[in-house]
């Protein structure tokens, strides 16, 4: 079966840390607000895919959980990939208000040229003072992952 809606979230951890980080909670539960008429679910990122897996109470969906992704550039070449494989017209990507932009611009390049329709969602949360100056920096660096990611 091809076509159809996917919606992916976009993992957050502390490297090393054994339970789902509250950001990536925040993330899983927009999803699964969203998820209801999706014909699947991306998990995306390592260690998280995993333990969104666990944390997941939203409709009964396949989750495909993606633990190869280690960086944003990494989710989106691997969201995409795995939606492109699922036959999607259609893709909703969960992220936190202040990733969204970097999340949305390597989504696109990622999903180039595929007919892939992308919606980027804004998962309610904080805004920690040093993740907004860490993306800031990786929005700096925005040219060399957007090459990676093609």
């Amino acid at each position: 079966m091809s076509g159809g809606r996917v919606v992916a979230v976009v993992g957050y951890s502390r490297r090393r840390h054994p339970e789902l980080h509250p950001l990536c909670a925040d993330r899983l539960r927009r999803a699964e607000e969203l998820a209801a008429d999706a014909r699947a679910v991306i998990l995306s990122g390592c260690p998280e895919a995993e333990l969104m897996r666990e944390a997941w109470r939203g409709p009964e969906i396949p989750l495909i959980c993606d633990t190869a992704a280690r960086t944003t550039a990494g989710n989106a070449v691997h969201v995409a990939a795995r939606a492109k494989e699922l036959g999607a017209d259609e893709l909703v990507v969960v992220t936190s208000d202040w990733h969204a932009p970097r999340v949305r611009l390597l989504m696109r390049a990622a999903l180039r040229r595929s007919g892939v329709t992308l919606t980027v969602e804004r998962a309610s949360g904080p805004r920690p003072k040093l993740l907004l100056a860490r993306e800031l920096a990786c929005l700096a660096l925005l040219p060399v992952q957007i090459a990676a990611v093609m």
